[in-house]
């Protein structure tokens, strides 16, 4: 757990004489301190439930207890599983109470942009302090013209892997980077009871971010760039299923239909599976606990894992970065206090506390963190600075939009491709989804 030492502590007292005579927003920003206040606010943030436990743990403690000294505001964390979260953001809307911020993932902001503040104040300064934000930080993060978040860091996924089982299978040194390589792989990988394991279930990320970025690589896309056009149904979305179907049954632990955003973790770290698409969360867990989890001659298992992009195909390489955004809520009645806490959360000085905690499992929202120590750290590491710009977001070729994020949230592309494996015809599974997406797109 990340502390802050009595050095760090003085650091930000002597910022809040800066952001007591410049005032204002801009002296929040600028010293990552507001001045203190006599009456005691309150700031409610419901956040997913982190895969790095030790963030959570640092957010709990000191975190909430910084906050406290330096704006006088009560935070309360509060941690969800991740597939919890739209449910209880739609209620909340619905019944006008609820946290005053939400931790949205990926294009969820979109869906719910008419009922958030504008935070365009905030966003502006942090993003001209801090180098810039991300374009899909900023496509996710506005709606019309309007700020209806805070972007804050950038999550997604590379493919886990077991270096010395990929070796025995003539993969020494490096992962396959085409389909067909991938394949052959994971054919012997699979006799030799070491499958890959992905999920083709309803589960926010680990299914989106695998299949998403496999329809890609085929040349396959949800519409044309207007946002509105759908052009699902082609050779290359064919194509893509028929292969999916092949190589679920010939590398893949079958089981993965049915699983949730843990099940690949579990089943890597318990030595069931050899490769899997992930954040970065089964290497830190390995390395966190090298007594737990070893390779099958005895040896700390974090020592055999490495990361790389998927696979591709005639259409490129890609991931689906993961922005995480924060958004304050219109029936919040501490609007006020909550914009406090927002500049001072993602101001440098305090954001790099938490960000230290991550050890690389997200990047930055803004570009000052691509020079961060933190990737220095660990060369394992190091491929997930990259994920914010070496990927696309759902809906290519439009903009990630309300409609792209329906589209997501209805698992419509993940279940173009489960409902092939389970058996129907590759193009009918296509022509359902295409027909589902023109629901949705209205084109």
């Amino acid at each position: 757990m990340t502390k802050l030492h009595r050095r760090r502590v003085l650091q930000l007292s002597g910022a809040a004489a800066v952001a007591a005579t410049s005032g204002g927003l801009a002296g929040i920003l600028a010293s990552g301190r507001a001045p203190a206040y006599g009456q005691t606010m309150t700031v409610h943030w419901v956040r997913w439930s982190d895969f790095v436990p030790a963030s959570d743990t640092f957010l709990k403690g000191p975190y909430t207890e910084q906050c406290q000294k330096d704006l006088g505001i009560k935070l309360t964390v509060e941690t969800i599983n991740a597939n919890d979260i739209q449910a209880r953001v739609t209620s909340a809307i619905q019944s006008g109470t609820g946290p005053d911020i939400f931790y949205l993932l990926t294009n969820w902001p979109q869906l719910y942009g008419q009922s958030a503040v504008d935070v365009g104040d905030i966003s502006e300064q942090i993003g001209k302090a801090q180098g810039g934000f991300y374009d899909i930080c900023k496509v996710v993060g506005t709606m019309g013209g309007k700020w209806i978040g805070v972007p804050y860091c950038v999550g997604g996924g590379l493919v886990a892997y077991r270096k010395s089982w990929l070796a025995e299978v003539g993969f020494d040194g490096k992962f396959p980077s085409t389909w067909d390589d991938y394949r052959t792989a994971g054919q012997k990988l699979k006799k030799a009871g070491h499958p890959y394991g992905q999920t083709a279930g309803h589960t926010f990320g680990d299914a989106p971010g695998w299949w998403y970025p496999y329809l890609w690589s085929w040349g396959g896309k949800e519409v044309e760039a207007d946002g509105k056009t759908v052009v699902l149904n082609s050779k290359e979305t064919v194509e893509s299923v028929k292969f999916a179907v092949a190589l679920w049954k010939e590398t893949m632990d079958e089981g993965g239909l049915a699983w949730d955003d843990t099940s690949n973790n579990r089943a890597f770290l318990s030595g069931s599976i050899s490769a899997t698409n992930n954040g970065a969360s089964i290497y830190l867990e390995a390395k966190k606990k090298p007594e737990s989890y070893q390779t099958d001659k005895g040896e700390p298992m974090f020592k055999d894992i490495l990361h790389a992009s998927i696979p591709g195909g005639a259409g490129g390489v890609f991931n689906e970065p993961g922005p995480f955004t924060n958004m304050l809520m219109q029936y919040s009645k501490n609007q006020d206090a909550a914009k406090k806490f927002l500049a001072w959360a993602h101001s440098k000085p305090v954001f790099e506390g938490w960000f230290k905690t991550q050890q690389g499992y997200t990047a930055g929202a803004t570009k000052v963190y691509e020079d961060d120590p933190v990737w220095n750290d660990d060369p394992v590491m190091a491929p997930f600075k990259k994920i914010p710009v070496t990927g696309r977001m759902a809906g290519f070729a439009g903009p990630p939009s309300q409609k792209a994020a329906e589209v997501r949230t209805k698992y419509i592309i993940v279940d173009m491709y489960a409902k092939a494996i389970q058996g129907m015809k590759p193009e009918d599974s296509v022509k359902w989804a295409h027909d589902e997406l023109v629901k949705v797109y209205g084109a």
